[in-house]
């Protein structure tokens, strides 16, 4: 659904990733063509148990946290100390890793965006922060204490529930702004970063709030690594800048990573009125859902209605596509056949920002918007790195009667997928992500040349 209601402005960012102290560096090492990917030291531990051995993840130490570990339960962390002063202690009482990584993100993007504190408490203030899963670390000690080892329930402390709900991230950003406007979180697998962005802009848009919190976060967490492991869908065989390959000819599975990414959200009148920097414009959102009835594999008629429910009523074709390109066999040549189909095979460029640091999962589509803005700022266009040798023959699908899309093989698109960054004209991107359940958003943003 598409209603044309007030504009609204990217005025701020902010995020944890992967290698990198902030976001300044994130920007260096994205357009300097660097991967953020390494081995896990921690997955390595268990051996041949596990088939993939690359992450992108991110240690307490690398945020300038240190755990309190509980005098009653080994290794379970009640809270953590601050070494930087950002939260306050009350503040990361309640929260697991990914939760401080949001509110140290949300201090930054506040930070640019220039609100003030009575803006940012007011009831036209709100938050929409999602993950792709929930508080694992913590939750895998909490249970093991009682089921297994016996211990009673007070081993786990006050705050395990608060540490572990779906909602975790978006309450305490709330209850560390204490903003008075809506405060939700909204989960739609590797799509929920985008989602959560894309739901702010219509709340914004629709007029029911000024100015918005908006992102997605996923903590590191073994948990999530293994359980992907275990699909058999993850990367291996590579060494770690090459894992993660999206539209390679040899790519065999994801990268899985963590991380943070957090956007400030403003009604552009009142940005624009206020002076504030506006980084960016969303000019449409789309989602929708593929209802073919299946869980995991991508749907070329699901994307394919995407293009055209976001496109609708737009004049112009965008100058990039930041494409969801996860590395997965199937994923990413229905991706690239469905962006052809919709846009034709000149005058734009593909961006595929995973293949620098992997797939962050409910971070995802927040991270890779923050990566989006960047490139509008620096009008360079980030790489497909790894995308050395794209397939010369059709795809299996591509041979069946019941394919309604381009029978050229992925090689024939070559010139879109650039392996190096590079200056271009940038006015407008398109991104892109998908999620299980045959969920599917898209945004278009543009530059502000008002």
């Amino acid at each position: 659904m598409n209603i044309k209601g007030r504009k609204v402005a990217v005025v701020g960012m902010g995020g944890v990733f992967p290698t990198c102290n902030n976001l300044d560096e994130f920007e260096q090492k994205l357009f300097s063509n660097q991967s953020l990917i390494r081995y896990w030291d921690k997955v390595a531990a268990h051996g041949k148990k596990v088939r993939s051995h690359v992450a992108g993840y991110i240690t307490e130490s690398e945020v300038h946290l240190q755990p309190v570990y509980s005098t009653l339960l080994q290794g379970y962390p009640e809270t953590y100390i601050d070494l930087l002063n950002r939260i306050p202690d009350h503040n990361l009482a309640t929260a697991d890793i990914g939760s401080i990584w949001a509110m140290i993100s949300t201090a930054d993007a506040i930070k640019m965006a220039g609100w003030t504190t009575a803006e940012v408490e007011s009831e036209q203030t709100g938050v929409v922060v999602g993950s792709g899963s929930c508080g694992n670390e913590i939750q895998r000690i909490a249970w093991n204490s009682f089921f297994v080892l016996g211990n009673k329930t007070r081993f786990l402390g006050g705050h395990n529930i608060d540490r572990g709900m779906v909602y975790r991230e978006a309450a305490n950003i709330s209850c560390f702004i204490k903003n008075k406007g809506i405060c939700e979180a909204i989960g739609s697998a590797c799509a929920t970063g985008l989602g959560n962005i894309g739901y702010a802009y219509r709340m914004i848009s629709f007029g029911l709030q000024d100015r918005i919190v908006a992102g997605g976060v996923e903590g590191t967490a073994l948990e999530s690594f293994l359980g992907f492991d275990g699909m058999q869908v993850l990367s291996r065989g590579f060494e770690p800048h090459e894992s993660s390959r999206p539209f390679d000819k040899d790519r065999n599975g994801f990268v899985c990573s963590f991380g943070a990414g957090i956007v400030c959200l403003e009604a552009y009148d009142l940005a624009k009125a206020r002076g504030a920097n506006i980084l960016g414009v969303i000019d449409a959102y789309f989602n929708n859902s593929d209802g073919d009835g299946d869980m995991f594999a991508p749907s070329f008629n699901g994307q394919r209605r995407l293009w055209q429910g976001l496109l609708k009523d737009i004049p112009y074709k965008p100058d990039v596509v930041k494409v969801h390109g996860t590395s997965t066999p199937t994923g990413d040549a229905i991706e690239l056949l469905s962006v052809v189909d919709s846009l034709g095979d000149k005058g734009y460029h593909i961006a595929a920002p995973k293949s620098q640091f992997g797939h962050m999962l409910g971070a995802a589509g927040a991270v890779e918007f923050i990566a989006a803005i960047l490139m509008l700022k620096r009008q360079e266009v980030l790489p497909c790195l790894n995308a050395v040798n794209l397939n010369p023959e059709q795809e299996t699908f591509q041979t069946t009667s019941n394919w309604e899309g381009s029978k050229e093989p992925l090689a024939y698109y070559r010139d879109l997928l650039q392996q190096q960054s590079f200056s271009k004209e940038i006015n407008s991107i398109t991104c892109l992500n998908y999620g299980f359940g045959g969920t599917n958003s898209a945004m278009l943003i543009s530059r502000d040349d008002k």
